[in-house]
């Protein structure tokens, strides 16, 4: 017989930070994932301004990807799945986003159009990078209520 501990995705105790780092984690895994799908693996830094041009049609929805860009994904993913366990790590993962992604939207605003742009980045991964990053900062900062309900119990 399975307990109510073996349903559902979360498991009970988690904060909403670990929830959002763990959902983060998972979708950035996936997409990952899938852009190798698309990509495949040859010519792992190349991208669409390059001469001659390498992934001028790896496209997952409106952001530009290559290979090196979806190991990225990958590493950002897992990192995510595995610190959301606890809300400190879940804080942790909080701030890589929005230190990491922050970098990432400061690198995009630069690389954007440019033959060494090894991430093949375009101005949707821009504001993606910036959402992440803010997201990040709720994840790192955002208030968890540490009050224990006791109704229902004798006192």
């Amino acid at each position: 017989m399975a307990s109510s501990r073996d349903t559902g995705a979360a498991r009970p105790g988690m904060t909403w930070p670990q929830m959002l780092a763990l959902a983060f984690g998972v979708i950035y895994l996936l997409v990952g994932i899938v852009g190798f799908f698309i990509t495949g693996f040859g010519d792992f830094f190349g991208n669409e301004n390059a001469t001659p041009p390498a992934h001028e049609d790896d496209m997952l929805l409106f952001f530009m990807i290559n290979p090196m860009h979806n190991v990225v994904h990958i590493l950002i993913g897992a990192v995510g799945i595995a610190l959301s366990r606890t809300l400190a790590g879940a804080r942790t993962y909080g701030w890589l986003l929005a230190v990491g992604y922050g970098a990432a939207f400061v690198y995009g605003l630069i690389a954007v159009g440019e033959d060494w742009d090894f991430l093949n980045l375009n101005a949707a991964d821009n504001v993606l990078h910036i959402a992440t990053a803010i997201v990040g900062l709720v994840i790192a900062l955002g208030p968890v209520r540490n009050a224990v309900d006791h109704r229902g119990t004798r006192v």
